[in-house]
């Protein structure tokens, strides 16, 4: 099987191509005519803006961007699609960049129809629950913007400051909080979409009742392979009126992962249940002064929330769990202040590590719970056999994992260690039963896994689905399928027409 860094490395030369000194201004047609379709300055062809496009927030180099549109509008984005085709080229959408798995990396120098710029709230439905919302509008954004009418959105990503809505719906995102509501699936009813051919369609429903396919399903979680979303309907959850947040502190790793199953077997669901572990437990608290227990080998950060009765109870079992489970001590926020910064500690924690490295590679693989306490043993023996620092934080309840391999780039040979420890947790976490993402998606980081979860049938109908959507595959060519089960291998490396970029 051919890795994902392999994979990056056949890509350089078309990349290098176009690369490096040759971004500079473009003055093809393509150009030209996306420029008479938008308003000036709407479209960008400079080194330095292809350049910063040409790459997320994952540690895959190799993106080659084409021009960059910054559309305001649905007509705007159906405009930039119908010129990409005319002129037979790729797209592909991309929000805030923050996504770790390089599904937002463009190859073969398409048109990158950057969504940051459509970031209205275009209406808020108190009496129905829910509101449209543009893709470029920022998760927490909404968030403060429903607070003052007593609603929050659901789903709270670590990057919840700046990822977009729109990301949220092309990789399924999560967070802490949707042990007990779910992920992005669960709170988006319908979704905007221009399709590869320029087309609008309407996938989902504010109804009471969808009918035929469950297309907004299929489209939520395809990384920008089927479309570009251009405005969502999203749920508006009710914000509870009694919380409660513990935080136990446990002599081990294992002690901490045994307490979660044990309180998911009593028939608690948390709102959150959150494990660090004693590396980024003390980076976060020299970032954030939060209170965490450096002392302790790891912490547990559980929420309920609810009916005040219900909730003082609720925490009074999950602190009783605690202690016959090894929790070596028990503390209750008391106060909102104090409960903030508990979480400001927990959705920092991955800034908080460049005291120690300069770059890190967070993971997302997602296991039994069951399984939990013998895959972070696993994990920590990999770091070790690749001599490198791991620390753990990951969604406890869902039995997300999000280990951080932390190195430094700038090392000869390093990054290769980090990518192949990489590849051996992802070994580790099928081999106890798991699943390749809970939230990152597939992009391009784990495609060549995909045959490891599903026959290869599966994938054939995988991207018959795509081609209904994108029969010429130009809509993020190149991620998520694996290439013998692709109908993008050849658009996704292919090279750009003779002239038109030298």
């Amino acid at each position: 099987m051919t890795s994902f860094l392999d994979r990056i490395r056949a890509a350089a030369p078309i990349a290098s191509r176009y690369g490096g000194s040759k971004f500079r201004k473009p003055t093809d047609a393509l150009v030209a005519d996306l420029e008479a379709a938008l308003s000036p300055g709407q479209v960008r062809a400079d080194g330095a803006q292809r350049a910063l496009l040409s790459h997320d927030a994952s540690l895959f180099d190799g993106g080659v961007a084409g021009p960059v549109c910054f559309p305001t509008t649905g007509e705007e984005v159906q405009a930039v699609v119908t010129v990409a085709l005319r002129h037979n080229r790729a797209i592909v959408p991309r929000g805030a960049g923050t996504g770790l798995a390089g599904g937002a990396i463009p190859f073969g120098a398409p048109v990158v129809i950057s969504l940051t710029r459509m970031n209205r709230i275009l209406e808020v439905d108190v009496e129905n629950r829910v509101a449209w919302v543009e893709p470029g509008v920022v998760n927490l954004d909404l968030t403060k913007h429903l607070k003052r009418i007593g609603f929050h959105f659901a789903p709270d990503p670590s990057s919840q400051q700046v990822c977009t809505i729109g990301g949220n719906v092309a990789t399924n995102s999560g967070g802490p909080h949707c042990l007990a509501y779910g992920v992005t699936d669960a709170h988006v009813l319908a979704v905007e979409i221009v399709l590869a051919s320029g087309e609008k369609a309407m996938l989902g429903s504010i109804g009471p009742q969808d009918e035929g396919l469950d297309l907004r399903g299929a489209f939520i979680g395809s990384e920008g392979t089927l479309g570009v979303a251009t405005k969502v309907a999203v749920r508006l959850t009710k914000n509870p009126p009694a919380v409660k947040t513990l935080l136990l502190s446990f002599a081990s790793v294992r002690a901490a992962a045994n307490t979660v199953s044990a309180v998911i077997a009593a028939g608690i669901v948390p709102a959150a249940m959150e494990v660090m572990d004693q590396r980024i437990t003390i980076a976060v608290e020299n970032f954030v002064k939060a209170g965490y227990p450096v002392d302790a080998a790891a912490v547990l950060l559980a929420e309920v929330e609810g009916l005040a009765d219900g909730v003082k109870i609720e925490a009074e079992q999950i602190s009783a769990i605690g202690t016959q489970n090894g929790a070596t001590e028990v503390r209750l926020a008391q106060s909102e202040a104090e409960r903030e910064l508990l979480w400001k500690g927990r959705k920092t924690a991955f800034g908080a590590v460049a005291q120690i490295k300069p770059d890190y590679y967070l993971h997302d693989t997602v296991v039994p719970r069951s399984a939990l306490a013998d895959v972070l043993e696993e994990i920590y023996k990999i770091a070790d056999r690749h001599q490198l620092i791991v620390m753990n934080v990951f969604h406890a309840g869902d039995g997300n994992l999000h280990p951080l391999l932390l190195f430094d780039r700038r090392i000869e040979g390093e990054l290769d260690r980090v990518h192949a420890a990489g590849a051996e947790i992802v070994e580790a976490s099928l081999a106890a039963g798991g699943v390749l993402s809970g939230e990152h998606g597939i992009g391009i980081e784990k495609q060549d896994y995909m045959d490891r979860l599903f026959t290869s049938d599966d994938l054939d109908h995988q991207n018959r689905l795509r081609n209904a959507f994108d029969p010429s595959c130009r809509t993020n060519p190149g991620k998520v399928l694996p290439m013998a089960h692709s109908c993008a291998d050849i658009q996704a490396l292919r090279s750009v027409p003779a002239g038109v970029w030298g």
